[in-house]
């Protein structure tokens, strides 16, 4: 049984867009609509500051970077991020370099962010991404005296496929520090998307339920290697959530939301399949937000009838709990029932079939730019085995495949049993089919011996004829040769 289509134009319009494979075309559109709404990147192609850019084509925004309020320079490579609507804000940056990670840290500070969220790996396709900002180890501590900043790493929790680490930020002049949480996601490809949409929304709702995003504290630091790609589509996901939670299923148009953000930051997802994985998440989490609403609701609908009944109707229902407390829970059921079950094939049955999701629905991820349907099994010559150990394996297999045969042979007989004799002779049937079959484990195993010993007797036979062999060419050897020399001596006397 499949799930019902959602009552908005996210799902018409992500089911419409996959089955006529226009995602590319569709985000070639949004790209284009998206350039008349960029703004000037003065400040990032200055000669001072060209070199604390990670990529020379990813710039940030005049009118909405990030300045750096003290230190050498007020230039980082970071834009904040609105969305007006969603009452949500966030500080979009790239990787950190080397020359960097002292700003980025004066940034957090600076900005009261409360969590940074790393979408990324330190090393990706053999090239470095990201240059590793925190310590290299808990308990150690970096000290940045051009910002006036320490950093203390406290500790670290690993959730399988994303790690989160608890870092002590430090103001050294006037003593204050701030516990930042990092997320850090490790499992998500670069120029790709997670393995699914689910494990996204899990990690987006620990992110939410830590409070880093909430319009009361500091916009969260986003970051992947360029800020753009992953960075945006986190982003894009959490807003268009937030307004359907706000607003209702009805109210969102995802291309909008994401054109609003490109007013901020240039290139917010950078591949159709980025897009279409966030129409993915989308859908899913507001599944999620459906079904929790329809629980809450069925609770309160609950409460308030508890609450609207009288206390005669209280006190009824009580003494009905109670008298259905006194009675005792039922028995399990005896072992042999559910031994006869199992012979009878009744534990055989296949499991329920589960309902597929829109978030299945045509889904080919793309792990590291290679799809899930081009793995392939090596092709290529098989292992050459040689010929003594090729046909002791091939007794080996034959004798374990007599062995299975005979078992099967005799399930079937025990199967051709009727019901009432099953459950009467199952300590019987159980030890005939053991004695048997050790019986014609220990008859296999005579066999081998015989043949061993058959093999041994052909090889000591061998080697007798080889010696006989032997010992008769020699004296045939040495008689011709005392034939042949006693003839040479008599031909030079005959010849003198």
């Amino acid at each position: 049984m499949t799930s019902e289509p959602l009552p908005n134009n996210i799902e018409t319009e992500y089911l419409e867009l996959n089955s006529a494979d226009d995602w590319p075309a569709f985000y070639q559109k949004i790209r284009a609509k998206s350039l008349k709404l960029g703004g000037q990147c003065t400040e990032a192609l200055k000669p001072q500051n060209k070199i604390l850019n990670r990529y020379r084509d990813v710039h940030p925004y005049d009118h909405s970077r990030i300045k750096l309020q003290r230190g050498s320079t007020d230039y980082i490579n970071a834009n904040l991020c609105k969305v007006e609507k969603a009452n949500r804000k966030y500080i979009l940056t790239q990787g950190p370099l080397s020359n960097t990670v002292s700003h980025f840290w004066l940034m957090v500070w600076e900005q009261d962010s409360k969590a940074v969220l790393m979408l990324n790996k330190l090393i990706e396709k053999k090239a470095e991404k990201c240059s590793q900002y925190w310590p290299p180890s808990i308990g150690a501590v970096i000290n940045f005296a051009d910002v006036g900043l320490s950093l203390e790493y406290l500790e670290q929790q690993d959730h399988s496929y994303y790690l989160t680490r608890v870092l002590r930020l430090t103001d050294i002049e006037s003593g204050k520090s701030r516990d930042i949480l990092q997320f850090h996601y490790t499992t998500w490809p670069d120029f790709g998307v997670p393995c699914s949409p689910t494990k996204f929304l899990d990690f987006l709702k620990k992110v939410r339920n830590a409070g880093v995003l909430e319009e009361e504290v500091g916009p969260p630091v986003v970051h992947c290697s360029a800020g753009i790609g992953r960075s945006g589509t986190f982003c894009l996901v959490d807003s268009c959530l937030v307004l359907i939670e706000k607003y209702g299923l009805n109210s969102v148009n995802v291309e909008d939301v994401l054109l609003e953000m490109r007013k901020y930051r240039t290139g917010l997802i950078q591949t159709h399949e980025q897009l279409r994985f966030s129409y993915q998440a989308i859908i899913e989490g507001a599944k999620q937000l459906l079904n929790s609403n329809n629980s809450d609701d069925e609770s309160e609908s609950k409460s308030n009838h508890i609450n609207d009944s009288g206390a005669g109707d209280l006190i009824e229902a009580a003494a009905s709990s109670d008298e259905d407390d006194d009675e005792p829970p039922p028995l399990p059921p005896p072992r042999t029932d559910s031994l006869k079950a199992v012979q009878n094939g009744l534990a055989d049955r296949p499991l329920p079939t589960i309902p597929q999701s829109v978030s299945d629905y045509d889904l080919t991820y793309k792990e590291n730019g290679a799809d899930a349907d081009e793995i392939r099994i090596p092709s290529g010559p098989l292992p050459v085995v040689p010929i003594d150990l090729e046909e002791e394996l091939s007794s080996e297999d034959s004798l374990e495949e007599d062995d299975e045969d005979d078992m099967n042979e005799d399930k079937g007989s025990v199967g051709s049993d009727s019901p009432s004799s099953i459950g009467n002779d199952d300590a019987s049937i159980t030890t005939n089919v053991s004695e048997l079959r050790h019986r014609r484990r220990i008859e296999r195993k005579q066999q081998m011996e015989q043949q061993v010993r058959d093999m041994k007797r052909r090889q000591q036979a061998n080697e007798q004829w080889q010696q006989l062999k032997r010992s008769l060419y020699f004296p045939l050897m040495v008689g011709g040769a005392l034939l042949l020399g006693g003839g040479l001596v008599a031909y030079y006397y005959l010849k003198q």
